[in-house]
């Protein structure tokens, strides 16, 4: 089994309230769940209403597989134009 683990930092520029964070947090947690079979939760910066950081998972049997699917999870978010990705860090592991 392999585990892949994505760790990744927005900044989002015309952001005003914690209230406008959870609308665009919600957004991409619902846009990347839709499209691809991951999981994704928020998971820091809870209470900084500009910075996002996220946290998201893929199994399988195949690490290229796995590392495939986090990069293509990337790629995506950096499409949607929602935020600046200031840091992203992708960790595989064999279990």
């Amino acid at each position: 089994m392999v585990v892949g683990t994505l760790k990744l930092s927005l900044y989002i520029h015309n952001n005003q309230s914690l209230k406008e964070k959870r609308k665009v947090v919600k957004s991409i947690v619902a846009k990347v769940q839709k499209r691809f079979n991951v999981s994704i939760s928020e998971v820091g910066s809870n209470d900084k209403w500009q910075m996002v950081e996220l946290g998201i998972s893929s199994v399988g049997n195949d690490r290229r597989f796995v590392n495939s699917s986090l990069d293509n999870v990337l790629s995506y978010l950096d499409s949607l134009y929602l935020g600046e990705i200031i840091d992203s860090h992708i960790e595989i592991l064999n279990v």
